[in-house]
């Protein structure tokens, strides 16, 4: 399995266990402990520890977190907008 499809096997199955909880407001090691299941599935098809798949997991959502910022950057900067504190609604 790749790394990106452990990633979208991963995100799939959080949208169906985490929908009901604000990210925000709710403790890391409380989702984590959500996705467990999908996860030690992960790590028994991989032949690897379960710790290891957390690692990766949250190496890989960061990596994905940043990708989407620098998008949201990107494209901020296309429409002429480089100063979200100005900008007017």
């Amino acid at each position: 399995m790749t790394d990106q499809e452990m990633l979208n096997k991963i995100n799939k199955y959080a949208e169906n266990v985490l929908s009901d909880i604000d990210p925000q407001k709710t403790k890391i090691s409380f989702q984590l402990d959500k996705l467990k299941p999908v996860m030690q599935e992960i790590a028994d098809e991989e032949g690897v520890a379960i710790e290891d798949i957390f690692i990766k997991y949250m190496d890989l959502a960061t990596l994905q977190k940043i990708d989407m910022e620098k998008q949201f950057q990107q494209t901020m900067e296309e429409a002429g907008v480089t100063d979200l504190g100005k900008l007017e609604f």
